[in-house]
């Protein structure tokens, strides 16, 4: 399985900590995130990762280097010529895809103790063109799938705004919430039709009406979003102990 990790957003909302450097590589506990994720990856017997860079992209690459790339094979998808979102992300980084292996993404900014073999067995035994990691947590925004976990689309909860993807089971649906994990089998990257930037979500959506888009249900004792400072913090108290 080869993997893509996003690492190109600007790290608005970690405000100080990301004026001067990405939020790759903002510290948690000793380790930068970017560190810690493709350690994470390599766990799981992940050796091919893509990275996108986009905010201070030259200091991702410098940490790489001196790192050895941590013993892994590292492609570099820039972004530095415009920042893409998660979708567009996708489609400029295939060059370093395309293959047979399922690919996994996860966002650098994502912490888990997810079972990834469990993901990548369920995703096979499924045949999901994709399979998305969400969970039971409370948010606005939700992924709606039917009893047999396949994507019918999103919705706001907070305004009643809504996608739907399919409209004979949408009703039937049961929210989730998104989890930035998901694995994709290569061919979906042949069906990207979308140009420039886009978010990834958009993507499933559109393919979700034809296509076998599904649900894994994570029920792992940690996940966190590591987006605001506060979050940061907590994810610190966790690992230091």
């Amino acid at each position: 399985m080869k993997a893509l990790l996003f690492a190109a957003g600007l790290g608005t909302r970690l405000k100080e900590q990301t004026l001067t450097k990405p939020k790759a590589l903002v510290d948690l506990a000793g380790k930068t995130l970017l560190q810690r994720a493709i350690e994470h990856l390599k766990d799981f017997g992940i050796s091919d990762i893509t990275i996108n860079v986009f905010h201070f992209a030259g200091q991702v690459v410098s940490f790489l280097e001196e790192n050895n790339s941590f013993g892994v094979t590292i492609h570099i998808s820039d972004e530095r010529d415009q920042l893409l979102d998660t979708g567009g992300g996708l489609k400029k980084a295939a060059v370093f895809l395309k293959g047979t292996e399922p690919i996994l993404i996860y966002n650098v900014d994502v912490i888990s103790n997810l079972d990834l073999n469990l993901l990548y067995k369920y995703h096979l035994e499924q045949k999901a063109l994709a399979t998305l990691v969400v969970r039971s947590r409370e948010t606005s925004r939700y992924l709606m799938f039917d009893p047999n976990r396949q994507l019918t689309g999103w919705k706001n909860f907070s305004n009643g705004e809504s996608r739907i993807s399919r409209e004979e089971s949408f009703a039937k649906s049961q929210p989730f919430a998104f989890s930035g994990i998901h694995i994709i089998h290569s061919e979906l990257l042949d069906l990207i039709t979308e140009t420039g930037k886009f978010p990834i979500m958009d993507l499933y959506l559109r393919l979700a009406k034809t296509q076998s888009i599904k649900a894994f249900i994570d029920q792992s004792d940690l996940w966190m979003d590591l987006g605001k400072p506060e979050q940061l913090q907590t994810a610190e108290e966790i690992f230091r102990k």
